[in-house]
């Protein structure tokens, strides 16, 4: 049985922000959601291993997130200038995705079928293989809670943990789950 307090802990160490308890039973999907992929709005869809149609059906997505009962939500929240502070939303983007990967190389070696779940496009490659070649690091790959069929705000409502920290903020979240 996993330590949520030391896993908890070794998230705050990689940099995270808010870290809070995760029931995967409160995960729902939604078809909408994963339409919303198809849009095609961050150029990923169709271009990455971890983003639709490549990461799974929706049923698909539902039955490996719903292999776990339990994990953590993982959130980096940074403050920006004003609404248009595209320049510090990316920068607070770019941290979140290091704090995933370290968390997910940390993760790995404990809990090697740990699902790790993201924001936006895996990033681990700067060009990556889809649809040519298989994943250059399946282990290390993570999708987007949205790619999955998630809605991110009910995610963190249903779970207890704010998704919202005020005017002037803007927050990423992830997540992990373990068993």
């Amino acid at each position: 049985m996993a330590d949520y307090n030391a896993l908890k802990e070794l998230a705050l160490s990689c940099g995270f922000s808010h870290v809070g308890n995760l029931d995967a039973d409160t995960i729902e999907v939604h078809p909408e959601v994963r339409d919303s992929c198809a849009s095609n709005k961050c150029q990923a869809y169709d271009k990455n291993w971890a983003c639709p149609p490549a990461c799974g059906t929706l049923e698909e997505c539902s039955e490996r997130i719903h292999k776990y009962k339990k994990g953590l939500i993982l959130q980096t929240t940074g403050e920006l200038e004003d609404s248009l502070d595209f320049e510090t939303m990316m920068e607070i983007a770019e941290e979140h995705g290091k704090h995933m990967d370290a968390y997910c190389d940390e993760i790995r070696k404990q809990y090697p079928d740990a699902l790790i779940i993201g924001d936006g496009q895996c990033k681990r490659c700067k060009t990556c293989t889809y649809p040519d070649e298989p994943c250059r690091f399946p282990n290390k790959m993570s999708s987007a809670m949205e790619a999955l069929g998630m809605v991110v705000s009910d995610v963190c409502a249903r779970n207890d943990i704010p998704y919202y920290y005020g005017p002037g903020t803007l927050t990423y979240v992830g997540c992990v789950l373990i068993e």
